[in-house]
């Protein structure tokens, strides 16, 4: 594999879900996608043309090929994805509510918890630009975690810039945030780039304001504070502080949507656009995520986009998107 400008780093598991709205119990019928908080990252990048790929393992079984067929389709390169004979790819149900979509998951001894710290030797590592990984990695596995410490907080991997989701997710941290909590912080602060939400930066640390995450999370050089419908704001080394409120969108289906919001904001940041076109490219890409019930959403053209990112401050707080 030669030539990515990011790598995305992460388990990605066939996704069996509901064609209409009611419950998982109640259904006959399902749906077969593919999912993954990093492989959707990679793929939001490369529907905004950039080369990117993805690194993990799956299983030799009729998932794991639909994983590669399916990320492949999108533009992602897997040329660097490992084929475990032994074991299984992983797979997760979604369960429509009147509140929310639930998901279950089925990963445990999965192929991609043998992913280890020897990854971070593969030579294209060294020649992207970023390289991206999120918190639900180091909770899969004591190896996974090794991986993911060994490139965020140990930098085993010079040159790329690490970007970092947070990304908590407490079923797999046994629902106990104190064991979480000193994780993800080291990691957090080891990133160049970190996303983090506002309500899971309060359930891990207690930092339940912006300017409070921004503190805790030094020496970071960018950290993202994500705020739901509020709006985003991100917080540079220099000192530099920029929000930009969320536009009005319909909501269909919350999962996937800060992952969007990350390959929105990195696309910016490779095109090297300001930090009010960063935060308002991620926006955007969360509300194309928001009003859909697949996990990696259909890219609005780029002319469309490009119309968005340039709008004056007020048109852009006044905007309803379709």
């Amino acid at each position: 594999m030669s030539g990515p400008a990011v790598v995305c780093i992460g388990e990605t598991m066939a996704v069996l879900s509901p064609t209409d709205t009611a419950p998982l119990a109640r259904q006959t019928t399902l749906a077969l996608t593919v999912g993954g908080a990093e492989s959707n990252v990679a793929c939001g990048l490369a529907a905004l043309g950039h080369r990117v790929a993805w690194l993990s393992r799956v299983g030799d079984d009729p998932l794991g090929r639909r994983v590669l067929d399916e990320l492949t389709a999108h533009g992602v390169d897997v040329s660097g994805v490992a084929v475990d004979p032994g074991r299984p790819t992983g797979v997760y149900f979604k369960d429509p509510g009147p509140e929310r979509t639930g998901a279950y998951y089925y990963r445990r001894d999965s192929a991609a918890t043998l992913m280890g710290p020897e990854l971070a030797g593969l030579p294209f590592l060294r020649s992207a630009r970023v390289v991206h990984l999120s918190g639900i990695t180091p909770a899969l596995s004591d190896r996974c975690a090794d991986l993911v410490a060994e490139i965020v907080a140990r930098r085993a991997v010079p040159g790329p810039m690490v970007s970092f989701d947070v990304n908590h997710r407490p079923a797999l941290w046994r629902h106990r945030p104190a064991e979480a909590a000193p994780v993800l912080l080291e990691l957090a602060r080891g990133a160049d780039v970190v996303f983090v939400g506002r309500d899971e930066a309060e359930t891990l640390w207690g930092a339940g304001k912006a300017e409070e995450i921004r503190d805790l999370l030094r020496p970071a050089s960018l950290v993202v504070v994500k705020d739901a419908a509020h709006g985003a704001t991100s917080y540079a080394r220099d000192g530099e502080e920029t929000f930009v409120p969320t536009p009005a969108s319909r909501v269909v289906e919350r999962i996937g949507a800060g992952d969007a919001f990350a390959a929105g904001y990195l696309a910016a940041l490779l095109e090297d656009r300001d930090a009010i076109q960063r935060l308002r490219l991620g926006h955007l890409m969360a509300a194309a995520s928001l009003r859909t019930h697949g996990d990696v959403p259909a890219v609005p053209p780029r002319r469309e986009l490009d119309r968005h990112l340039a709008l004056a401050h007020g048109d852009w707080s006044a905007l309803r998107l379709p």
